[in-house]
C-alpha cells in the first residue's frame, strides 16, 4: 500500500547525504571518462556508457527513497550531472528529458500517485525528448497529432533535436489531440514498429547526444500515458536550463583537467618564457589558475540556481498558490541569470587555456577543443541575449518571465 493509499503526504526528494551517493557513480564516471576522446574521436554514440549508468539507478536518484529511489534534491542531481560532465559532457544532456520527464512525474504526485512511473524509474526505464519541429511550421503550431485508430491511441509525425531518445525505452513526445485540438505529452514506447529514430544530428559539438531525428508512424500510445500539457511542471523551462549549466560547467572541468596535464608533461619551452619547465612558469600557471577560478565561480552559480528550482519544486506540495508562484518565478529567473554569466566564463575558460600551450595543443589527436566546442553548442541551445532582455525586463518593470517558449516561422519568410 502506498503512502497516498493510507492518506498520508505526499513524500518528497529533498536530499540525501551527497558523498556516498556520489561515490555510487564515480567508479562509472571513471570508466565513461576512460573512452571519452575515442567517442568523439570516432563519432561512437555511448550506448554502452548509459546501459551503466542505467543498471547502477542514475536514472532513479530523484526518485523519493521510499519508492526505491536515491531522493536527491536539485542541487544534488545538478552536481552528479556536473561530475559526469566532466567524464563526458555527451552524457548528461542525452539524459537531459529522461530527468524532465522524472520531474514532471515528481510534480504529478502531489496530485495522483505515480508508483508506477516511479517503479519504471528504480528499474533502470529512461525517457527521451521529442519536442521540437523544424521547416514550414508557424510560432506555436504543432505539427505532430495523436489520434483514435479503432480503439486505440497512435502518433504521428517527425520530431528534430531528439536528444536522448536514441538510448531511451519511452520517449516524452510533444503533441496535438486531433479530436480536441488539446496540447499533450505522449509517453511513447520506443520499441515498436511506429517509432524509428536517426542519429543525423550534425552539430560541431556535443556530437554524442543521440540528438537526432524521431519518425512516428502510427506509433502506439497508451491513454494513459496522455498527458495534458496544462499539467507540466511550471518551472521546467529553468529545469532544462540547469542540465545545460551541468554541460557546461562539467566542460569547463574537463577543460581544467586536461590542459592542466598537458602542461605537466609538457617539456618543450619558449625562449620568451618565465621557466626552465613550463609547469614552473608563473604565466602559466596564472592561465590555468584564472581557468580553474572561472569554472569554481560557475559551478557555484549553478548550484544557486538549481535551489531556486528545489524550492519550486517544494513549494508544488504547499498548497499556497501565492508562494507557489512566486518560487516559479525565482527558478525561471535565476536559472537565466546563471544562463549569462555561465556561458561567458566557461567559454572563455575553455578558449583561454589554450594560452598554457603552444600550437600542438591544437592537434586533433588530442581533440582539446571539443570543451569549448561542446560549451559553444550547448551555450547556443536558449539565446542568451533573449534571457538578458527577459531578466531586465523583469528587473526594470517586474515583467514576469515565460515559462514556456516556442522556435518556428515568422510572419516575414525570405
Amino acid at each position: 500500500m502506498t503512502a497516498q493509499q493510507q492518506h498520508l503526504p505526499p513524500i518528497l526528494s529533498t536530499g540525501t547525504d551527497y558523498e556516498p551517493l556520489a561515490e555510487r557513480f564515480r567508479p562509472i564516471f571513471a570508466r565513461i571518462q576512460a573512452g571519452a576522446l575515442e567517442r568523439e574521436q570516432t563519432r561512437s554514440l555511448p550506448f554502452e556508457q548509459v546501459k551503466w549508468l542505467k543498471e547502477a539507478g542514475f536514472g532513479a536518484i530523484r526518485v523519493p527513497v521510499e519508492y526505491g529511489g536515491a531522493g536527491a534534491s536539485l542541487p544534488q542531481l545538478l552536481q552528479l550531472l556536473i561530475e559526469l560532465a566532466e567524464a563526458d559532457s555527451n552524457l548528461p544532456q542525452a539524459l537531459r528529458g529522461h530527468f524532465a520527464f522524472v520531474e514532471d512525474r515528481l510534480n504529478a504526485h502531489a496530485s495522483s500517485p505515480q508508483d508506477l512511473w516511479f517503479k519504471r524509474f528504480v528499474e533502470g526505464e529512461l525517457v527521451g525528448n521529442a519536442w521540437t519541429e523544424v521547416g514550414a511550421v508557424k510560432i506555436g503550431e504543432v505539427v505532430t497529432r495523436v489520434s483514435r485508430q479503432g480503439d486505440q491511441w497512435v502518433v504521428n509525425g517527425t520530431k528534430y533535436y531528439s536528444t536522448g531518445s536514441i538510448f531511451a525505452d519511452w520517449i516524452d513526445v510533444y503533441a496535438q489531440r486531433d479530436d480536441n485540438g488539446a496540447d499533450v505529452i505522449a509517453a511513447v514506447r520506443v520499441h515498436q514498429p511506429g517509432v524509428k529514430q536517426s542519429d543525423d544530428w550534425d552539430g560541431f559539438g556535443q556530437r554524442t547526444t543521440g540528438s537526432g531525428t524521431s519518425l512516428f508512424e502510427n506509433a502506439l500510445v497508451e491513454a494513459e500515458n496522455l498527458i495534458d500539457f496544462s499539467t507540466r511542471f511550471k518551472y521546467q523551462t529553468a529545469f532544462y536550463q540547469l542540465v545545460l549549466l551541468a554541460v557546461l560547467t562539467g566542460a569547463g572541468r574537463a577543460a581544467v583537467h586536461d590542459i592542466t596535464e598537458q602542461v605537466r608533461k609538457r617539456t618543450r619551452i619558449f625562449s620568451t618564457g618565465n621557466a626552465s619547465a613550463v609547469s614552473q612558469d608563473v604565466q602559466v600557471q596564472q592561465v590555468i589558475g584564472k581557468a580553474s577560478a572561472q569554472v569554481y565561480a560557475a559551478e557555484a552559480t549553478a548550484l544557486r540556481a538549481a535551489s531556486a528550482s528545489q524550492r519550486a519544486y517544494e513549494s508544488r506540495f504547499s498548497q499556497n498558490a501565492e508562494t507557489e508562484h512566486t518560487a516559479n518565478i525565482a527558478a525561471e529567473l535565476e536559472s537565466a541569470q546563471a544562463q549569462v554569466v555561465i556561458s561567458d566564463l566557461v567559454l572563455r575558460a575553455t578558449s583561454d587555456l589554450f594560452n598554457a600551450l603552444g600550437a600542438s595543443a591544437t592537434s586533433t589527436s588530442k581533440a582539446l577543443d571539443r570543451h569549448w566546442r561542446n560549451a559553444r553548442t550547448a551555450a547556443s541551445h536558449n539565446p542568451l541575449i533573449y534571457k538578458e532582455r527577459i531578466i531586465g525586463d523583469w528587473e526594470i518593470n517586474g515583467t514576469e518571465p515565460p515559462y514556456v517558449w516556442q522556435i518556428g516561422g515568422g510572419s516575414k519568410q525570405l
